[in-house]
């Protein structure tokens, strides 16, 4: 089974979700999400597994979300994923994803109910 990390190496929930999933034999394909942002498709798809919508996976103490607190509360679905493509900081971290199913690693073990 493919699993996919989203992943902050100076983030320590992410860094302990690696080592988590290493721990269990697991190679997860670890994307770096600073650098590389998701696409929309992509962050659509990754909500949908997590069955939430784009305002949960928000970091609501960065200083972007802050920022841009009024404007987010009048957009719609496609506008907030598309808002955090371009602002992937408050994007909640890690994720992990499989096939069929996402998680936030907060806490890191949440992770295991999808493996």
């Amino acid at each position: 089974m493919p699993v996919t990390l989203y992943h902050n190496p100076r983030c320590s929930k992410s860094r302990a979700t690696l080592a988590l999933l290493e721990d269990r034999g697991i190679a997860p394909d670890v994307i770096e999400y600073l650098k590389t942002p998701p696409n929309a498709a992509t962050l659509a798809t990754v909500i949908d597994k997590l069955g939430i919508d784009a305002t949960h996976l928000m970091r609501t103490g960065e200083a972007e979300y802050q920022a841009a607190k009024d404007e987010l509360d009048t957009m719609n679905e496609p506008e907030r994923i598309a808002w955090l493509c371009a602002n992937p900081r408050v994007i909640e971290r890690p994720i992990v994803v499989t096939d069929h199913a996402a998680r936030i690693g907060r806490p890191p073990e949440a992770v295991l109910e999808i493996l």
